[in-house]
């Protein structure tokens, strides 16, 4: 089908008349005609119904324009890309990272980005499940291991570990345990050992479960971790990049970790000179070192206002 011919349909069913779409695409009227008719003989067709008041798309032009109407969106889609390579940050940036680091540390801090870039279009997708970033799933993802996938940029942003927190209300009412066998007079609040989480997270998890505590809390995701440890409703597996923004929370069993876990970001090879990525990129590098250095959340944005 002859491209021409389709940016030429186009502009008439949008126009609704061809005098219109002739002055938006800076051709005469028969030569827009001329376009129309030969489109309608090729597809063997009537696309308008002709009024006095103008064209009206026939049943088999709503197709067609539905077509071009999508056609158009990932052509400015595709420009939009192109531009931003080269040029200023802006439009779609697709990250996928897990449910519980994108809803409990990442998302809060968004707004700085924000601010930074104002016609930034963020597309969040929090799941465990590892998107294909070569197959174009999402734009940049951040896993809590190395990516194994081909053709990837890697960046390893810091380490985590797994600890235990608990308000210091529920600890001064339960009392604070001083051996792992003093657990089993707590709830222990964690995911499940069937959950879907790093291997580091569920060893740990599995070893207290093995002192034999009789009442627990299963949560699928840490954020329901968190909000029964901020509930006082007992001792929570949490990773450790939280306490910065819960300073109210206290470790407890401070001898009592899971093994690093590493933190990567990663991005396809093609966006490598992307300055939505770069943009994001150091973002989130700036913003884990604002963390590695204690800074809670509701501080740096007392310091960003000027307050």
């Amino acid at each position: 089908m002859d491209w021409d011919k389709l940016r030429v349909f186009h502009a008439v069913a949008e126009a609704g008349s061809l005098t219109a779409a002739g002055e938006a695409l800076h051709l005469s009227q028969s030569a827009v005609s001329r376009q129309i008719r030969a489109l309608e003989e090729s597809l063997e067709t009537v696309l308008f119904h002709r009024h006095a008041r103008g064209l009206i798309l026939t049943e088999q032009g709503e197709l067609l324009h539905d077509a071009t109407n999508s056609m158009n969106r990932r052509l400015d889609t595709a420009a939009a890309r192109i531009r931003d390579s080269r040029d200023e940050v802006f439009g779609e940036l697709r990250v996928t990272t897990t449910t519980g680091f994108g809803t409990m540390w990442l998302v809060p801090r968004l707004e700085k980005l924000y601010a930074q870039y104002p016609n930034l279009k963020i597309d969040l997708m929090l799941e465990e499940r590892v998107l294909d970033l070569p197959m174009r799933e999402a734009d940049v993802a951040i896993r809590m291991k190395e990516p194994s996938q081909a053709d990837l940029v890697r960046k390893r942003l810091n380490t985590v570990r797994m600890r235990l927190y608990a308000l210091p209300s529920y600890l001064d009412a339960a009392g604070r345990p001083e051996t792992l066998q003093d657990l089993a007079n707590h709830r222990l609040i964690s995911q499940a050992v069937t959950a879907h989480q790093v291997s580091s997270g569920q060893t740990l998890i599995e070893s207290l479960h093995a002192v034999g505590i009789p009442s627990t809390l299963t949560v699928n995701n840490y954020f329901g971790v968190l909000q029964g440890v901020l509930s006082g409703l007992g001792i929570g597996v949490l990773p450790d990049y939280l306490l910065v923004d819960f300073p109210d929370m206290e470790r407890v069993l401070p001898d009592v970790e899971s093994a690093q876990i590493p933190v990567y970001l990663a991005y396809p090879e093609e966006l490598r000179h992307s300055q939505r990525i770069s943009a994001f990129r150091d973002f989130v590098l700036a913003e884990l070192n604002e963390t590695a250095k204690g800074k809670p959340l509701a501080e740096i944005r007392r310091h960003a206002l000027g307050a």
